[in-house]
């Protein structure tokens, strides 16, 4: 039986998605998962990718097999900037192939696999595919992460829209309050997201974390592990 592949995405760089897939992988890991994180593409870096590194020191555990193998993060690229264009930079392109191969041994070894995304939903792959319509294309769950900063109403919304438009199943949403700055701010925009989803219908839940750690209930909101009896 496959593992089950779950794409932690954000709507933008710099939002937070590293932190929180090692973060709930860690709490995964002590619901007794057999749990393995892993990511697309990493850019602006050599060797084992970065946010590998991160991941690994968030969840408490030393790098994997899977991680000195390149499985976890099939393409790494020098040059800090999207997919396409750092891959063109080094005389090279995406490998689709390569990663969907990559995902697929990872699911094999794991129950879960928990995917972190490169920037924002819409990022170039390749100069012909979205990193959103490769993951629809593989058919796989998504969390999306967003934060308090200005902007963020604009971005969270329009991520959604996104995923609906490409009957993407978006999972839930993850409201990272690292790096908050403006308490007002950050209420008003966790307010009128919930808000928002509520004037259409979608049932998401929205998880507001401040914490360093991930709770149980919290992974059972994501349906990332069962309810308790």
């Amino acid at each position: 039986m496959k593992g089950r592949i779950t794409v932690v995405s954000g709507i933008d760089t710099g939002v937070g998605k590293t932190a929180v897939t090692g973060l709930l992988g860690a709490a995964m890991l002590r619901e007794g998962c057999r749990v393995i994180t892993s990511k697309t593409v990493q850019t602006g870096c050599s060797g084992i990718a970065d946010d590998i590194l991160e991941h690994r020191r968030l969840m408490g555990i030393p790098l994997q097999e899977v991680d000195c193998l390149g499985i976890t993060c099939p393409q790494v690229f020098p040059f800090p900037a999207s997919p396409h264009f750092a891959a063109c930079l080094a005389g090279s392109v995406v490998d689709i192939a390569r990663i969907t191969e990559a995902a697929g041994a990872l699911q094999k070894q794991y129950d879960e696999v928990l995917l972190e995304g490169v920037g924002g939903l819409l990022v170039p792959l390749s100069p012909d595919l979205l990193f959103l319509d490769y993951v629809k294309c593989c058919s796989w769950d998504l969390l999306l992460v967003t934060g308090p900063r200005l902007g963020s109403i604009n971005h969270t919304l329009l991520s959604v829209e996104a995923c609906l438009f490409r009957a993407v199943p978006l999972k839930g949403i993850i409201y990272n309050r690292f790096g908050e700055q403006d308490p007002l701010i950050a209420e008003d925009t966790l307010e009128t997201i919930r808000r928002e989803l509520f004037r259409r219908s979608l049932s998401l839940p929205v998880i507001d974390f401040c914490s360093s750690s991930f709770r149980r209930s919290d992974l059972e909101q994501l349906g990332l592990v069962e309810p308790e009896p």
